[in-house]
């Protein structure tokens, strides 16, 4: 079984492991209340994670990926537009340095 690999970034990690089956990739989101209390403050990264991952889809290739929230979030709210675009911002760079 090959190991699965891990890209870092600052507020998230990106595990993917390859896959034989030519399905495409998928994605996965863990979101942990522990370190984003507010549920709309989860959903809107989760928003933000899977909107990167389709935007980005027909450059991936098959694998599994898992979008994981490292860092604990406190004082963010789930509305701050900035914020959405770090988060977006980080998660699109870590698609990106994902290998080909």
């Amino acid at each position: 079984m090959a190991a699965r690999k891990v890209v870092r970034g600052v507020c998230f990690d990106l595990h993917y492991l390859g896959t034989d089956a030519d399905k495409g990739a998928r994605l996965g989101l863990i979101v942990p209340k522990r370190l984003a209390r507010a549920a709309s403050l989860r959903n809107a990264i989760k928003r933000q994670g899977r909107e990167a991952f389709r935007m980005a889809a027909a450059g991936i290739l098959s694998c599994d990926l898992v979008l994981r929230l490292t860092r604990p979030l406190k004082g963010v709210r789930a509305g701050d537009c900035v914020q959405h675009r770090l988060w977006r911002t980080e998660i699109e760079a870590l698609l990106g340095r994902l290998p080909t």
